[in-house]
Order: structure tokens, then sequence, then C-alpha cells
């Protein structure tokens, strides 16, 4: 009986996924052959979102400035969503990285296969973060359902 409950008694670190030899992971991102630290391991939560802060920040003020020069430019609300949708995708599809990871040291690459992310997985990982939930709810590994999604992960560049 013990053994039966033992696992929602010990937390939900008990019921994680096992690797192949049945051990548990050491570290995040260590099922996807990133390593623990440095270049190339997975982006803490905290510089993720302040990399997001910057992007946005960055889309109000050129949106402001599409406000200004075109008179027929949606509410700043719509025009500043735009404009950020369009600055993380072609940023991620051209460079792998948006403005704000590209300061913070920061990329995105899938993790299927080493290819570039592609502009139809940069679109639906975008569309899925407009949507809020999705980079809330994290995996094991830290990374938001939109970025499980599209096999990607945001990854440290230095």
């Amino acid at each position: 009986m013990r053994d039966s409950i033992g696992s929602w008694l010990n937390g939900p670190s008990a019921a994680l996924p096992k690797g192949e030899d049945g051990t548990e992971e050491k570290y995040r991102g260590e099922r996807m052959g990133l390593p623990e630290t440095g270049a190339g391991s997975l982006a803490p939560t905290t510089r993720r979102v302040l990399a997001l802060v910057i992007d946005w920040l960055l889309s109000v003020g050129i949106g402001l400035l599409v406000m200004n020069v075109w008179d027929g430019a949606p509410d700043k609300a719509t025009t500043t969503l735009l404009v950020w949708i369009l600055v993380s995708v072609v940023g991620v599809w051209l460079f792998a990285f948006t403005p704000g990871q590209a300061a913070l040291g920061m990329g995105v690459v899938r993790v299927d296969a080493p290819v570039r992310v592609g502009l139809g997985r940069s679109f639906f990982r975008v569309l899925l973060t407009v949507f809020i939930m999705p980079p809330l709810l994290n995996d094991i590994d830290g990374r938001g359902l939109h970025d499980r999604a599209t096999q990607s992960a945001v990854i440290r560049t230095s």
C-alpha cells in the first residue's frame, strides 16, 4: 500500500519521467542533449521574461512611430501587438533571436534537428505566445508549451 501512494506523498518530483536507464535528470535540458551551464544551456525564466519586456518596449516605441506616420493605424495596443508579432517572427526566423534575446545573450533553436527554426515554426511559436498561457505553463525542462509544441528551446548564447 505504501508504494502505491508513495509517489504523491513524495511530491511532484516522484512522477517525473526517468531516463532510459531509469535515473532522474540531473539538470534542465539534459534529455535534449543540452549542456548544464554556459553557452547552449537552457536560458533561465527570469532572463526570458526580461527579454520579452525589452521586445515589448521596443514594439511600443515602433508602434508609436507607425501611428504618427500612418493616419489609418489601429489603436496603440493593436499596433504594438502587431509590431511585436512582426519583430518576433522575423527575428527568430532570420536570426534565431529577437532583439531582447540578443541583448541578453539568448537565442531560439530547434531541439529535434540541427537546422534553423524556420518561418512556420517561428510564426506558430509567436502565435501561441500571444495567448499568454503556453509560455506560463512549463514542462520539466522549463520550456513553455509554445516551445514544446514547436520543438524549440530558448538557450544561452554566451
